[in-house]
């Protein structure tokens, strides 16, 4: 399918929670100035975030790229520093090996000016699924769970895009068997107008 993107539900880029986690470790690691050090630079890009709150995705990816990326490019290579002088076994090492792994993830937002450097947003939506979560055990099958985890995605994201779920649901699947293939674009939540919003025109 083709047509332009959404605002992406998944903020992956979630520097704030998970860097922060992987910076101290799941062990508490007491005044530990390299994890204090990480912690730091990750407050100064949430600085810039703050200075540009609001503005468009293309105005938010020009600074960052000018202003963030330096600052990513360089706790990059401080934390590779640190590791190198530490016990491969260090508490600290695990956790700074951890964020090196996930980093293309934890730096989406630099290349894509509609990605929150934060997840929060995503993990509230999912919220309700956590809370529930033990009647998600019964989806009628193995491949229950999969199948319920895309249709959390698709209505959460209908929402993050300002898109009704059920009018969404309901007129792509009323639609989707006669629409032609070459058009499937246009059932896209992002591209998505209602049937009798689309068919208007023609009766005027």
């Amino acid at each position: 399918m083709s047509g332009a993107r959404p605002a992406p539900f998944f903020a992956m880029a979630d520097i704030e929670e998970n860097a922060r986690r992987k910076a101290v470790g799941k062990k508490e690691i007491p005044l530990s100035p390299i994890a204090i050090e990480v912690v730091r630079r990750i407050d100064a890009l949430f600085a810039i975030e703050r200075s540009i709150n609001g503005k468009s995705p293309e105005e938010r990816l020009e600074v960052r790229r000018a202003e963030s990326r330096p600052l990513v490019d360089d706790l990059k290579v401080y934390m590779r520093e640190q590791a190198a002088k530490l016990s491969r076994g260090h508490d600290l090492v695990k956790a700074i090996q951890s964020m090196l792994n996930r980093w293309p993830a934890y730096t989406l937002f630099l290349d894509d000016g509609r990605v929150c450097i934060s997840n929060k947003a995503a993990e509230r939506g999912l919220s309700c699924v956590a809370r529930g979560r033990k009647s998600w055990l019964f989806c009628g099958s193995d491949r229950g769970g999969p199948r319920a985890a895309d249709m959390y995605g698709l209505i959460v994201t209908c929402k993050t895009n300002g898109v009704d779920p059920q009018a969404w649901l309901a007129d792509v699947l009323a639609r989707i068997a006669g629409h032609p293939a070459h058009r499937l674009d246009e059932l896209l939540l992002w591209n998505w107008r209602p049937q009798l919003q689309s068919m208007a025109p023609l009766a005027a």
